[in-house]
């Protein structure tokens, strides 16, 4: 982050729109949907965005951009690093082992839920790439066939072959 909102200054709802790269009704937008916690107010009502809401902001366009997640899943990764947050906020060095192993479990539990989720994305990603390399191959051995053929061949009326067609 800049420096103005490492120091924790807050930025009011068109700079922070502007840092973020994004537009003010796709910050508004976040927060309908449950992405962003309603931010602090101004006496006039205006948004204040903290540190803290600018860092989720660029965590929802990593989730977005990188990996290509829906608003939905970007929620689920976002639901899941708050219950790790609370679980950190509540933990207590004087607890016992059992309390202790329970929120260890729970975090867990959220963090293979995530790994989930960018399994499944990442699958997804996997079986397209291996389409685009087949189609890839079915155009190379056209391109074998009409340069191996020779020049008279080239040019015919027959039109695209079924692999140019893919």
């Amino acid at each position: 982050m800049t420096d103005s909102t490492s120091q924790g200054r807050f930025l009011q709802i068109g700079e922070a729109a502007e840092r973020a790269k994004l537009t003010q009704r796709t910050l508004r937008y976040y927060e309908e949907k449950g992405l962003l916690a309603p931010p602090t107010r101004m006496e006039g009502g205006f948004r204040l965005y903290s540190p803290e809401d600018m860092e989720r902001i660029e965590r929802i366009r990593q989730l977005k951009e990188l990996l290509g997640f829906s608003l939905a899943e970007i929620k689920e990764m976002l639901d899941a690093e708050d219950v790790r947050l609370q679980i950190r906020a509540g933990w207590r060095a004087d607890a016992d082992a059992a309390e202790k192993a329970e929120k260890l479990r729970r975090a867990r539990e959220v963090t293979l839920h995530q790994i989930q989720l960018i399994d499944q994305k990442m699958a997804k990603m996997a079986s397209m790439r291996e389409q685009l390399a087949e189609r890839i191959r079915k155009y190379d051995e056209a391109l074998l066939k009409y340069t191996d053929a020779g020049a008279g061949s080239e040019g015919t009326a027959q039109g695209p072959t079924a692999a140019t067609q893919s």
